[in-house]
């Protein structure tokens, strides 16, 4: 499988770097628990232990994965429990007791909830706070032997509803969807046509502008040749009204009543086309 010889590639190159390093007094261990006679000697002798073990990342990633939301893949999981493995032979050492397996077991196993943990949306409080909900859900439908209204749960959970209705909501999972997952049905519509950017304009509205700047830019090539002048000035070079009225040589209270005239001019113009 794909996923088992990416791993075990990943095994041999962190077998190289490990045998280079100090164990710390640690030495890897066979599934039987005998130290190998030299890591050092032998660089095999770690990889074949990580590769004979290999087997326990995939087992524990299933079952993990049966717990976890639909967007997590597998893959990740084993990727994150390989690392898991290689903790466990490099910091395995017979005299802690017990089985490498077991130990090995442990680590793949935090590694994964560790990673998960970091990539969890949901605080640790309010995952708490879900948990609890769940089991008195699970317990009044166990009790009753069917579905759970809200005076029951309330009750049980020592709520108001108005408190209830605030902790579902609080808790509610939210569910990632990946707008460039391929769909099963290849005539249906993929996201991207289907969910709205609120970021970008409607098109009609983009395109109603962009026909309203042509109509001005038609309308301003009609403009005296001085009212145009200032207008360039004023809005593109960004000059101050001082700086217009000196290369005019008028004074800038006479500026300012070109560009209020021109203005009015145009905004009465714009009102009648898009009337």
């Amino acid at each position: 499988m794909a996923w088992h010889g990416h791993c075990l590639e990943l095994l041999r190159i962190q077998a190289m770097i490990n045998i280079s390093e100090p164990m710390s007094g640690s030495c890897p261990v066979a599934h039987s628990g005998s130290p190998l006679p030299s890591a050092e000697s032998d660089s095999s002798s770690f990889e074949r232990i990580l590769e004979e073990h290999l087997p326990r990342v995939r087992a524990i990633a299933d079952r993990m994965k049966r717990r976890l939301p639909q967007n997590i893949e597998v893959d990740e999981l084993y990727s994150i429990g390989v690392t898991g493995l290689i903790a466990a032979a490099r910091n395995y050492s017979t005299s802690r007791g017990g089985s490498f397996a077991s130990y090995a077991s442990t680590r793949i196993r935090g590694a994964i909830l560790d990673e998960l943990r970091r990539n969890d949306w949901m605080s640790r409080g309010r995952r708490s706070k879900a948990k609890r909900l769940d089991l008195a859900i699970n317990k009044l439908e166990q009790k009753r032997g069917g579905a759970v209204c809200e005076e029951d749960l309330c009750a049980e959970m020592k709520m108001t509803a108005e408190e209830l209705a605030e902790l579902q909501d609080e808790v509610r999972e939210l569910k990632f969807v990946s707008f460039d997952e391929d769909e099963l049905d290849p005539e249906s519509q993929s996201l991207h046509e289907i969910v709205p950017d609120d970021s970008c304009p409607p098109a009609f509205q983009v395109l109603e502008r962009k026909e309203a700047l042509a109509l001005l830019a038609e309308r301003m090539t009609y403009l005296p040749d001085i009212q145009k002048r200032v207008l360039a000035m004023y809005y593109y070079e960004n000059m101050k009204i001082a700086e217009i009225a000196a290369c005019f040589g008028v004074t800038e209270s006479r500026i300012c009543q070109i560009h209020t005239q021109t203005l009015r001019v145009l905004r009465a113009y714009m009102k009648t086309v898009l009337a």
